[in-house]
C-alpha cells in the first residue's frame, strides 16, 4: 500500500489534542450528569433503628437516645445531638457511648433529667467504615407533639460544592492511576522502545501528576467533606490532624508516599532504561522494573481496598486482595488502551508485534476483571432484587452494559490488529522530531512540477542555506520549517494507511467508552452496596414509622357572606405517623385562587382522645398555604377541621375524616 492510496469520505480525527479534548468533554459531561443525579454519596452504613423511634410519642422523658446502624461507624463529640423545641441541647454533650453487642452496632447519648413535654429532634452524623460520611435526623415527642424551632441544614453531609469537587477528585485519582500503571505496563510488557518516545513519557508522567494532585485535594477536602461542607475548613490544621488519625486519612498519606516511589520508578524507566542498549542488561532491568513497579502499583491499589467497600462487610480478608487484582486489571486494560491510542496517533514506529502483545494483555485483563467482578457483585449485591431495586445494582448493570459495548468495539480492534504489518504501521526507527532531512519520504502526489522545477527549488534551497550561514535567526527558522515538513509528510503517509486508520478509530471509540466506564466505576465506589441497602431496609421495617399514603381532601364551604363560597383542598404528605407536609389551597366559586383573612387547621384522633392538634399554615401564594413538620403521633382515622374566615364576621368550620398511617 502506497502513500497515494485514495481516501474517501470525511477524514478521521487525526490530532491527539482533538481526541483528548473529545474524551475530556465526554468525561466531564457524563460525570457531571451522574453527580447531579447522585446527590450526596450514599454510604455503606445505614441507620436501621432508634429508641425512641422516629415520630414516637412517649409518656415520660427517656434517660438516653440510642441509634442502631447496619455497619461499623466512627463517631466523635457532637456526632449525636438531641435538641429540644427551642433548639437547645437536651443531651449532656458527652461523646456517644458505644453500646454495640456482637454484630449489632449501637451508640447512645444521655439526656438531661426532667425534660419538659414537646417535640425533640435527634440529629446524627458519622463516618462509615468504608470512608463515606453519613447523616440524618428524626423527631420524637414527650407527652404530646409541639412546635419546634429547630432548623436543620438542608444540605446533607458529603454534598454541596465540596462534595462535587471531592467526587471529581476521586474520578481524577482513578484516571491518574489507570494512566500511570497502565502506561508503564504497556511500555514494559508490550513496547519497550516506547520508553524513549516523548508522547509515552508525557502520558505516564501526566498520570502520576494527576493522581498526586487528586490525592492531595482529597486529603485537604476530607475534613470539610465529612464535616462542615465549607472550603475554608480545608486548611484547618486541627481538622487535618483528625483526618490523619482516621483510616481514610492514613490511606491517602500512604498513597502519597507510594507515589514518591513511583516517581523514582518513572525516572529509571524513561531515563536509564530508555538509554540502555545492551539487550542482556535491558532484560535484567526490565525484570527489576516489572517487579518493583508491580509492588508499587499493588500498594497504590491497596490504598483504595483498605479504606473503601472491600474493607467492610462480609469476607474482607478475601475482598481486599480481590479488589487490588481488580484495580490492577482495570489499569492494565484501560491504561494500555490509552497508551495504544497515543502511540498510534503520535509515534510512527510502533510495530504490529507491540499491538498484538497488548491484545494478549487486554484479553488476560478481561479474564481477571470477569472473575473478580463476579465475586464483588455477589458480595456487594447478594440478590436479584437488590440488583434491580437498588441504586448500586442499577449502576452495576450499567457498568456491565458498558463493558459489553467495550468488548464489542475491542472485537473490531482485534480484527484491525490481525491485518497490521510492520510496513503498514510504520517501520521508521527515527522519531519525527529527530528525522534527518535526507530521510524524508517522498510523496509523489505532492509533486506538481517537473525536474526543472526541482532544480530551481534546489537552487533556491542553496540560496536559503547561504543566507542562513550569515543569519543564525534565519537558520533556526529554516530548521523549524524543515522539521514541520518532515513531520507533515510522515503523518500523511501514516494517515493514508487503511489498517492503521481503522485501528486508530476503533481504539479511539474504545477509549471513549472507557472514559464513561471509569465514571460509573467511581460512582459505584461511593454508593451504598445493594446488599447493605436491602438489609437495612428490611431491618428497619419494624422500627420505622408506619407506611402511609398521601392524603388528598376536597371540602366545599360557604361562610354566608359576600364572596363566601369556595372549596378547600388539603394535601398531607407522606400521610404517615411522624413528620408530614401539609398544603391547603382555597378556590373561589369561579375556580380561581382565593385569599382569605384567616385560615386554621386542627387534627383530632377521637378514638384515642388525642387532639385537637392545632396547625397554623403560612401563606405561600394567593390561595395557597403550607405547614411543614406536622406531627402525626399515631396511626388512625383522623378528623381534619378547617376554619375559614372570609370577612370580619363571616366564618365557617368544616371537617372531614381521613385515614393517616
Amino acid at each position: 500500500m502506497t502513500a497515494t492510496a485514495p481516501r474517501l469520505g470525511r477524514p478521521p480525527i487525526r490530532r491527539p489534542v482533538a481526541a483528548a479534548a473529545l474524551l475530556a468533554a465526554l468525561a466531564s459531561l457524563v460525570f457531571g450528569l451522574l453527580l447531579a443525579g447522585a446527590g450526596p454519596a450514599s454510604a455503606h452504613a445505614a441507620l436501621t433503628g432508634s429508641d425512641p423511634q422516629d415520630g414516637a410519642v412517649v409518656a415520660t422523658a427517656p434517660k438516653e437516645v440510642t441509634l442502631t446502624f447496619s455497619e461499623a461507624i466512627a463517631v466523635g463529640d457532637g456526632s449525636i445531638r438531641v435538641l429540644d423545641p427551642s433548639s437547645k441541647r437536651a443531651d449532656t454533650g458527652a461523646e456517644p457511648k458505644d453500646l454495640s453487642d456482637g454484630s449489632t452496632v449501637r451508640y447512645g447519648v444521655e439526656l438531661h433529667p426532667g425534660l419538659p413535654d414537646g417535640t425533640y429532634t435527634v440529629a446524627w452524623q458519622a463516618i462509615s467504615a468504608d470512608s463515606h460520611p453519613i447523616s440524618g435526623a428524626f423527631t420524637f415527642s414527650i407527652g404530646a407533639p409541639s412546635d419546634t424551632t429547630v432548623a436543620l441544614p438542608s444540605q446533607e453531609v458529603g454534598g454541596g460544592p465540596v462534595g462535587v469537587v471531592y467526587g471529581i477528585a476521586r474520578y481524577a485519582a482513578y484516571a491518574g492511576f489507570v494512566l500511570l500503571v497502565g502506561g508503564s505496563a504497556f511500555v514494559l510488557g508490550c513496547w519497550q522502545r516506547g520508553a524513549s518516545a516523548l508522547p509515552m513519557q508525557r502520558l505516564v508522567v501526566r498520570g502520576w501528576v494527576t493522581l498526586t494532585a487528586a490525592t492531595l485535594v482529597m486529603l485537604l477536602l476530607r475534613n470539610p467533606y465529612t464535616g462542615s461542607g465549607r472550603f475554608a475548613d480545608a486548611f484547618d490544621l486541627d481538622g487535618l490532624q483528625s483526618v490523619l488519625d482516621t483510616k481514610p486519612g492514613a490511606a491517602l498519606v500512604s498513597r502519597l508516599l507510594l507515589l514518591g516511589a513511583a516517581a523514582l520508578f518513572i525516572a529509571v524507566l524513561f531515563g536509564t532504561y530508555a538509554r540502555r542498549e545492551d539487550e542482556r542488561e535491558k532484560k535484567d532491568l526490565t525484570f527489576g522494573l516489572a517487579v518493583g513497579g508491580g509492588v508499587v502499583a499493588a500498594g497504590i491499589a491497596a490504598t483504595w481496598a483498605m479504606s473503601e467497600h472491600a474493607s467492610t462487610g462480609i469476607q474482607p480478608g478475601i475482598a481486599m486482595p480481590v479488589d487490588v487484582a481488580h484495580l490492577l486489571a482495570v489499569a492494565a486494560w484501560l491504561g494500555g488502551l490509552a497508551s495504544l491510542l497515543v502511540a498510534l496517533y503520535r509515534t510512527p514506529e510502533i510495530g504490529s508485534a507491540a499491538v498484538r502483545r497488548f491484545s494478549t494483555v487486554a484479553f488476560g485483563s478481561v479474564v481477571v476483571l470477569a472473575a473478580t467482578g463476579i465475586y464483588q457483585s455477589w458480595r456487594q449485591v447478594g440478590s436479584w432484587s437488590a440488583l434491580t431495586g437498588t441504586r448500586y445494582g442499577q449502576l452495576l448493570i450499567l457498568k456491565v452494559a458498558l463493558i459489553a459495548v467495550l468488548l464489542a468495539v475491542a472485537w473490531f480492534s482485534r480484527r484491525w490488529t490481525g491485518r497490521l504489518t510492520d510496513t503498514a504501521v510504520g517501520s521508521s526507527e527515527v522519531p519525527e522530531a529527530e528525522a534527518p532531512d535526507d530521510e524524508v519520504p517522498d510523496d509523489d502526489t505532492d509533486d506538481d512540477t517537473d525536474g526543472s522545477s526541482d532544480s530551481s527549488s534546489g537552487e533556491a534551497a542553496e540560496s536559503e542555506d547561504a543566507r542562513a550561514d550569515l543569519d543564525p535567526e534565519r537558520a533556526a527558522q529554516l530548521a523549524r520549517q524543515r522539521a514541520a515538513l518532515t513531520a507533515t509528510k510522515k503523518k500523511r503517509i501514516r494517515d493514508a494507511d487503511a489498517e492503521r486508520s481503522g485501528l486508530r478509530r476503533s481504539v479511539l471509540a474504545e477509549t471513549a467508552v472507557a472514559v464513561v466506564l471509569l465514571a460509573v466505576t467511581t460512582l459505584l465506589t461511593s454508593t451504598e452496596p445493594g446488599r447493605t441497602e436491602e438489609a437495612a431496609g428490611g431491618t428497619s421495617a419494624a422500627a420505622a414509622p408506619a407506611a402511609g399514603t398521601p392524603v388528598n381532601l376536597s371540602m366545599p364551604f360557604d361562610t354566608g357572606g359576600q364572596n363566601g363560597e369556595g372549596t378547600v383542598r388539603i394535601d398531607i404528605d407522606p400521610g404517615r405517623t411522624g413528620s408530614n407536609e401539609l398544603h391547603v389551597w382555597i378556590d373561589g366559586s369561579d375556580g380561581k385562587p382565593m385569599d382569605v383573612p384567616e385560615l386554621k387547621v386542627a387534627l383530632t384522633l377521637e378514638a384515642q382522645e388525642i387532639g385537637p392538634l392545632p396547625v397554623v399554615p403560612d401563606r405561600l401564594a394567593e390561595g395557597h398555604w403550607s405547614a411543614s413538620g406536622v406531627q402525626i403521633p399515631m396511626a388512625g382515622d383522623w378528623k381534619i377541621e378547617v376554619t375559614v374566615r372570609t370577612s370580619d364576621i363571616d366564618q365557617v368550620t368544616i371537617d372531614k375524616n381521613a385515614k393517616i398511617g
